[in-house]
C-alpha cells in the first residue's frame, strides 16, 4: 500500500470518529417533569415499552442514574438538590433505545436522561478526580487466612463464557443453591456471587446505598487476593425495607456490614483516604412544570 493510500485512510479513520464522537445524545421525543407532594413516595426507573417513569425523584437521584453515581460523586448544586421531589415521564418513538445496552460507558437510557437534564434543570457539571475519604477494604486477620464464606471459585467462568456462545453446545454448569454460577446477587443484607472477583466485590460494596445500606465512601481493593471467589455475605443494612408478604426476611438483629466483612469473608474495611472520581455541578435550575 503507497503512502498516499496509507495517509487517505488515516484520515478517513480520523474523520469517521471525529463524526462519532460529535453526534449528538438521543432524546427522548416527549417528556413531562412535575413536582411530587406525596412526601417519599419513590417508585424506581421503570422502562416498559416506549416509557421511562420515575416517580418521587430528588434531582440528585435523577443525576445519579443518568451517570451510575453514587451520592458522595455529587459535587455542589442548589439547596434543593436532594430535597425537591420530581415526577419524570419520558416517552421514546425508538422503544429499542430503552433497552439497549452498551458493552462499556452509558447505556443509551442514560444518555436520553442526561440530555433530558441538560434541557429542561439547565444541567452543566464537568468530571474531576478529588482525594476523599474511602474505605480500603483488606485482610483482617495477620496469617491472611480467610472467613468460611469467601472460598476460591470452583468454576471456571471463562469456559462458562464460552459454553453460552450460541456455536457451543457445552453443557451448562449446575447451580449452586441461590448463588449464580458467575456473576453476582445483591439485594439488602446480602451479596451472593460466584466466580467474582475482589474488583467486582469492592464495586457491589461501594453500591451497598442502593440496597438500604450505605458506606457512604467509595471502597477500593487493597486485598492483595487474585482469582475469582464464591461469596455468601449476609448482614443487617441500615434501613430494612417493608418487602410485604412472601418477601425476603431480614434479621433486625443481625451483623452490621463491618462484622459480617470480618466474620463472614475475614476482610475488614480500613478508613483511609484515596483519589474518588466526582461529578461537580456548575449549574442546575428548577425545571418549569409542563
Amino acid at each position: 500500500m503507497s503512502l498516499l493510500s496509507l495517509f487517505l485512510k488515516s484520515a478517513l479513520l480520523v474523520m469517521i470518529t471525529i463524526s462519532a464522537l460529535a453526534a449528538p445524545f438521543q432524546s427522548f421525543d416527549v417528556a413531562s417533569i412535575k413536582p411530587n407532594k406525596t412526601g417519599n413516595n419513590i417508585v424506581f426507573n421503570q422502562a416498559r415499552g416506549d416509557r421511562v417513569t420515575m416517580t418521587g425523584y430528588t434531582l440528585q437521584m435523577l443525576i445519579q442514574s443518568a451517570y451510575d453515581l453514587q451520592d458522595f460523586q455529587i459535587v455542589g448544586g442548589p439547596k434543593w438538590l436532594d430535597y425537591d421531589r420530581f415526577d419524570v415521564t419520558a416517552t421514546s418513538s425508538s422503544p429499542d433505545l430503552l433497552k439497549a445496552k452498551q458493552p462499556f460507558g452509558p447505556t443509551q437510557q442514560q444518555l436520553m436522561l442526561r440530555s433530558l437534564l441538560a434541557d429542561r434543570f439547565k444541567l452543566v457539571v464537568h468530571n474531576e478526580t478529588r482525594e476523599l475519604p474511602v474505605f480500603a477494604l483488606i485482610l483482617a486477620r495477620a496469617d491472611g487466612r480467610l472467613g468460611p464464606e469467601l472460598r476460591r471459585a470452583s468454576v471456571d467462568c471463562a469456559a462458562v463464557t464460552a459454553s453460552r456462545s450460541p456455536s457451543s453446545n457445552a453443557p451448562q454448569p449446575p447451580t449452586s443453591g441461590d448463588r449464580p454460577v458467575c456473576g453476582s446477587r445483591v439485594i439488602p443484607g446480602a451479596i451472593v456471587a460466584g466466580g467474582i472477583t475482589m474488583p467486582d466485590l469492592v464495586r457491589r460494596l461501594s453500591m451497598l446505598s442502593n440496597t438500604g445500606s450505605s458506606l457512604g465512601r467509595m471502597v477500593i481493593d487493597r486485598t492483595g487476593l487474585s482469582g475469582a471467589f464464591d461469596i455468601d455475605l449476609h448482614f443487617t443494612p441500615d434501613q430494612i425495607p417493608d418487602f410485604g408478604p412472601g418477601g425476603p426476611v431480614i434479621d433486625p438483629n443481625g451483623p452490621s456490614i463491618f462484622t459480617a466483612l470480618q466474620e463472614q469473608l475475614g476482610l475488614k474495611l480500613d478508613a483511609q483516604r484515596g483519589p474518588v472520581d466526582v461529578l461537580v455541578i456548575d449549574r442546575a435550575e428548577t425545571p418549569v412544570e409542563n
